[in-house]
């Protein structure tokens, strides 16, 4: 990933990927405290889906992919507030929702799950996040 200081207070990660360029669009966007990170696939860096037909696997590679966009804004997944998950088969809500509180469970963000269509017949799942940095630090320190 390449990040950038795109303008005062807007700094964005970019995954080099074709279609970020194609379509105008960054990996995730940090603006002050607030960090954006556009919806995610289970997409390699040679460009080939990872977990084909498991949406289980495919959630777990895409919020490890969203955690390195966020650790290269300065957070983690520690400080996300806000997750859309779209599923392409309804039947795999489930699989995805306990893969979502393997991540979450103690941080607990704002959660939305939708079945969508999706721009492959092989991805399964799409995930996009909200964080604000600093929110996971414990109320303790």
């Amino acid at each position: 990933m390449c990040v950038q200081q795109a303008s005062i207070g807007k700094t964005v990660v970019s995954s080099g990927t074709v279609w970020e360029a194609l379509a105008g669009y960054s990996r995730a966007v940090r603006y002050g405290d607030h960090i954006y990170v556009a919806g995610t696939t289970a997409t390699d860096g040679a460009g080939q889906v990872v977990g084909v037909g498991d949406p289980a696997a495919q959630s777990r590679y895409i919020l490890e992919k969203i955690g390195h966009a966020l650790g290269e804004l300065g957070s983690s997944l520690a400080d996300v507030i806000r997750t859309r998950i779209y599923v392409r088969h309804v039947q795999d809500w489930e699989a995805v929702a306990h893969v979502h509180g393997d991540y979450f469970a103690q941080i607990r963000p704002a959660n939305t799950l939708v079945q969508a269509q999706l721009v492959g017949e092989d991805y399964l799942v799409e995930i996009e996040a909200e964080a604000i940095v600093g929110a996971g630090r414990s109320t303790k320190e």
